[in-house]
């Protein structure tokens, strides 16, 4: 669909294709304040949201320039949209994130 919302001819009638072919390893941002152990807060987290336990190799922190912040991206497998939906929807729902991607 285009942004007046008339619909691209070549985009095949009603069929939608999804972005994103499952199952795949999707990266996850996470940001949140720097202060001792947001990293393993997120880790956990993903472990509870995933239902299995996430490695640390994983996981990759990058604070900020001046420091007061760290983004912490989170590889996962994810088998379904839906999964990757439901664990966007927890994610906005925490609140020790401050924005997630």
């Amino acid at each position: 669909m285009k942004k007046d919302g008339a619909q691209d001819p070549s985009a095949g009638g009603d069929e939608k294709k999804d972005l994103i072919e499952y199952p795949s390893v999707y990266a996850f941002k996470v940001m949140g304040m720097q202060e001792h152990g947001f990293a393993e807060y997120v880790r956990q987290l993903f472990s509870r949201l995933m239902g299995t336990e996430i490695s640390p190799d994983s996981l990759s922190a990058q604070p900020s320039s001046k420091g007061k912040y760290v983004s912490v991206t989170v590889s996962v497998y994810l088998l379904s949209e839906e999964h990757r939906r439901a664990i966007y929807a927890q994610l906005h729902q925490e609140k020790r994130i401050v924005y997630y991607l």
